[in-house]
């Protein structure tokens, strides 16, 4: 089988948010869309198979989790990752964001500190704060562009109090894919202070060819206090569906997510995205496998011609996904002039680096899960902005 992620997609008229919320992210729509993290490629044929299957029965009522979906999700652990997942340690629910604030509800309480690493996803900051907890930092190390965990400062803020832990693996934004060294490390502080570890890894089936992700819960211990996150939202870009599941070997901790969904509403079922996803999970392999050889290719891309043509702007190539985390700091621009310069003068949509928190600044992120001539394009229009 071959797949074009070559042939662009006219997303027009899908509403979008990557193309239609540009006017207010941007203040203009007149930038190419290279920031909120989903792809603009189709998704595999079995996908929108099972999807327009569903949608020739014409009713579209209350629907609950099937058993074959969640098998589905242990086949793909054991084939994907070599992880053994048990039936029973998945809870379901509508969405990644709506799953992690009711993580860090059933492991928290009002006034808890819950730290997170940036720069990091955005989301981590509202899912701590917006539920009335209170945020600490463990920002993470930069060496020469390459980054790593503090584990030392973690522990310091384990050792303070703090109740839990949100985990991006692989790391949005910088692309880390962590390794098990310093997944044990993390998990040897954890067990030390009792720190329950949340552990989004919906980026973990894009782990680029010469890396690996390793699912936290596949190197713990049976009383370890992990909550893993997982959905083929990134992997299969069905984001606007609306499916995640949460993964708890501990019952305590189980029962608690179960109360959380329950006291949030999110136990309710889209009939679409069961149908979506059971299907990428049971026959979107090979796709996925092209998807990788493309991404990798088009990363590749982009630091060459960096190195060659942009020498002021820096990427380290990610291990995972389809994100670059691109240093501007050699433009000598402040945070505001660097957002303009992408926007005004290169007419590009990217990710300020400062939405991700302590470590963001002179960064910008940009997302290449698009055809590569709109990639190779944004890099010429920065070329040219340069001068």
């Amino acid at each position: 089988m071959t797949f074009d992620f070559d042939q662009p997609v006219d997303r027009s008229g899908t509403h979008a948010l990557k193309f239609d919320g540009r006017l207010q992210k941007f203040g203009s729509d007149a930038v190419k869309p290279l920031w909120i993290a989903d792809m603009d490629f189709a998704v595999p044929a079995c996908v929108s198979d099972a999807v327009v299957a569903r949608a020739r029965h014409p009713l579209y009522g209350y629907t609950q989790y099937p058993d074959s979906l969640l098998q589905a999700l242990v086949d793909w652990c054991m084939r994907r990752h070599r992880w053994r997942v048990e039936r029973e340690w998945l809870v379901p629910a509508s969405g990644v964001l709506a799953s992690l604030s009711a993580a860090v509800q059933a492991c928290t309480v009002t006034g808890d500190a819950v730290i997170v690493q940036p720069p990091v996803y955005h989301g981590f900051f509202r899912a701590v704060q917006d539920n009335g907890r209170r945020l600490l930092h463990n920002p993470l190390r930069e060496t020469g562009g390459r980054y790593a965990m503090d584990l030392a400062q973690l522990e310091q803020l384990a050792r303070d109090g703090a109740r839990a832990l949100l985990l991006c693996n692989p790391h949005n934004p910088v692309g880390r894919a962590w390794t098990p060294d310093e997944l044990d490390g993390m998990l040897r502080i954890a067990r030390r202070h009792k720190l329950t570890i949340i552990a989004d890894e919906v980026h973990g089936d894009l782990a680029l060819p010469g890396a690996s992700h390793h699912p936290l819960l596949g190197l713990a211990q049976a009383d370890d206090r992990i909550i893993a996150l997982l959905s083929p939202s990134k992997t299969f870009n069905l984001q606007g569906l609306g499916l995640s599941v949460m993964v708890a070997p501990r019952a305590d901790l189980r029962d608690a997510l179960r109360r959380a969904v329950a006291a949030l509403h999110l136990g309710d079922a889209n009939p679409f995205a069961i149908a979506a996803a059971e299907a990428a999970w049971r026959g979107g392999d090979v796709w996925l496998h092209a998807l990788l050889a493309y991404l990798a290719g088009t990363r590749d891309f982009v630091a060459d011609y960096l190195r060659t043509h942009i020498p002021a702007i820096r990427v380290v190539p990610p291990e995972a996904g389809y994100l670059l985390w691109l240093d501007c700091r050699a433009l000598g621009l402040n945070d505001a002039a660097l957002r303009d310069f992408f926007v005004h003068r290169c007419k590009l949509g990217l990710n300020p680096g400062t939405d991700f928190g302590p470590g963001g600044s002179g960064f910008m992120r940009m997302n290449i899960g698009t055809p590569r001539q709109n990639v190779e394009a944004a890099l010429k229009a920065i070329e040219m902005a340069l001068g």
